[in-house]
């Protein structure tokens, strides 16, 4: 399902607040975004227990119970991971990922709290989840009966709401520092081959790993649990980020004059790292027009042709990244106009390429 709109984390919490008290809701999304922990946190400040049943592992018989003989009749017993006393969170995670028989189970435990004839405490909630299609996740198509009887809303992620929920978590400083300087970071698309992708899950893998390892952590252990847990590219740009900290390299000293590119073969991963926070910083910062610029962005300005003449200097294929129109994200017209004028082959060698 494609809904179009999507909320982030924290005003997902909101929606809930709202919505998944008096109906239940279907939160779709990702592999790996959170929803899980999103509904348990949930609960939790509802002061609820929170109880999943995970839909891909589910036989039918797991939710409207088994039949026994009582007085001579057939009836059925829910089983006791539904049955509570006091009113819960059920959560039914995955549950694109049943069968369309469990599906059916499912129905008057949605649309009346009801099982057999059980029925959840009064003012228990009933929240599902599941991957979309195109996430390369197990998916099967939810019937039509089925997805009428919820309320559907899309999660996506956000950077901002997930390094406040990491912060509080204690996710290791190291990460959360990297995905402050590179947010596109935190996801990505899961891919058709079957290696590790870059997701918030992925990065509290990664987490509990540089905590489990402490100050023994090396830049080979490094290597191996990056590349185990994040997007190949992710994965090379975290080491080096690891490495540039280690060297003293920054960002804001080399954009200051203070330190100048590295040079050595042996610190290429660290430059290609540094020359994409270059980019980023520049996207973020240099003003779009520069006939309305302050002096600090005409210093930014100045400072940023400078800083690409030298990286030119160093490797003039990682200057031609920096420079470069990458998926629709370019520099400011103005600048890479005096760029033309400064260096034309790294622009001309650009275009060319592009």
């Amino acid at each position: 399902m494609n809904l179009g709109i999507t909320l982030t984390q924290n005003k997902l919490k909101e929606f809930l607040l709202n919505v998944a008290i008096v109906r239940p809701v279907f939160i779709w999304g990702a592999p790996g975004i959170g929803k899980s922990s999103l509904v348990e946190q949930f609960a939790l400040e509802l002061g609820m227990e929170c109880v999943s049943l995970l839909g891909s592992q589910l036989a039918p018989e797991d939710v409207i119970g088994v039949p026994q003989i009582v007085n001579g009749r057939s009836k059925f017993f829910p089983p006791s991971m539904i049955v509570r006393e006091k009113p819960y969170v059920l959560f039914l995670d995955e549950l694109n990922a049943c069968s369309q028989e469990i599906q059916k189970s499912f129905y008057s435990l949605i649309t009346d709290l009801r099982v057999g004839e059980y029925r959840l405490p009064s003012g228990s909630i009933v929240i599902g989840a599941g991957n979309r299609a195109q996430d390369a996740a197990i998916v099967k198509p939810m019937s039509s009966a089925l997805l009428n009887r919820m309320v559907h809303v899309e999660l996506s992620v956000s950077h901002t709401d997930w390094l406040d929920w990491a912060h509080a978590e204690d996710i290791h400083p190291l990460i959360t520092d990297y995905i402050a300087q590179r947010p596109d970071h935190l996801w990505s698309k899961p891919p058709k081959t079957e290696e590790a992708f870059s997701t918030p899950r992925s990065w509290h893998m990664l987490s509990d790993a540089l905590r489990e390892y402490g100050d023994r952590v090396s830049d080979e252990d490094i290597q191996v649990l990056a590349a185990g847990t994040l997007t190949p590219a992710h994965a090379i740009q975290f080491r080096a980020f690891i490495r540039q900290l280690k060297h003293k390299y920054t960002i804001s000293a080399i954009m200051e004059g203070n330190e100048r590119w590295p040079d050595k073969p042996t610190d290429r991963d660290i430059l290609y790292f540094l020359a994409q926070s270059f980019r980023s910083h520049l996207l973020k910062n240099l003003p779009e027009n520069k006939e309305n610029a302050d002096a600090k962005a005409k210093r930014l300005i100045s400072a940023a042709k400078a800083r690409i003449k030298e990286l030119a200097a160093v490797s003039f294929e990682i200057a031609q990244m920096v420079v470069a129109d990458d998926d629709g994200q370019v520099l400011p017209s103005y600048f890479m106009i005096e760029i033309v004028r400064d260096l034309p082959r790294l622009v001309q060698k650009t275009q060319k390429n592009g």
